[in-house]
């Protein structure tokens, strides 16, 4: 299957009210599975990803209870916090930020997915640096 046949999986997927599709032939295997992010190929894309959720968070002195709003990763890529190498961050610790605004970037195949926040708030703590690789469902920010 050519990735123009797959882009097109993935859009009539997210277009329509299909959580999950399984395609396999003898040779290749395609299984897509819609979440609550969405993938367009080809464009930079915003996907809201907060949740509220309290999670407990290592500290290096001590273990410490973070209470918040916690965005977490909507799939495994690389984080970024700026648009660019030499520009500044999206946001930093103590930054307010509205609903809809982009605090980060994950790269995934290719694809660079903006990161919206959902939830107007002030960020609170930074969970990962820039060029991190990401697990989906990891916290990557905690607002308040």
């Amino acid at each position: 299957m050519q990735i123009d046949e797959i882009i097109k999986l993935i859009e009539t997927v997210s277009k329509n009210n299909v959580d999950s599709l399984n395609y396999s032939t003898d040779a290749e295997k395609i299984v897509i599975k819609k979440n609550k992010t969405k993938f367009v190929a080809g464009e930079v894309q915003a996907v809201p990803v907060a949740q509220s959720v309290s999670f407990e968070a290592a500290n290096t002195a001590e273990d410490t209870n973070i209470a918040g709003h916690t965005v977490t990763s909507p799939l495994v890529g690389t984080f970024y916090s700026a648009p660019s190498p030499d520009a500044p961050s999206f946001v930093k610790v103590g930054d307010s930020v509205r609903k809809g605004q982009v605090i980060g970037i994950i790269e995934a195949m290719k694809l660079m997915n903006e990161l919206e926040s959902d939830f107007d708030g002030v960020v609170k703590e930074i969970l990962v640096k820039d060029e991190d690789v990401v697990e989906f469902g990891q916290p990557l920010f905690i607002l308040e």
